[in-house]
């Protein structure tokens, strides 16, 4: 079941703002249709909303290699 913009606030208290959660949910279902772990993909898309405010291209591939184990 992928998860919604106000799943965000049950699993990140950073998740403040709606594009905050936004990007939450996105990373999470991105993450999770990768991987096919929720737990991975919860965890990422907490780091992504936590360093939201150093959030870069760079940094999004970087995610994506984290999500694929290397």
């Amino acid at each position: 079941m992928p998860w919604t913009d106000d799943d965000a606030t049950r699993h990140t208290k950073k998740a403040k703002s709606g594009a905050a959660k936004h990007q939450w949910s996105k990373v999470a279902n991105k993450v999770l249709a990768e991987s096919g772990d929720e737990g991975k993909a919860m965890k990422i898309a907490n780091a992504a909303v936590r360093d939201r405010n150093t959030y870069s291209p760079r940094g999004e591939k970087q995610m994506r290699r984290m999500a694929r184990g290397k």
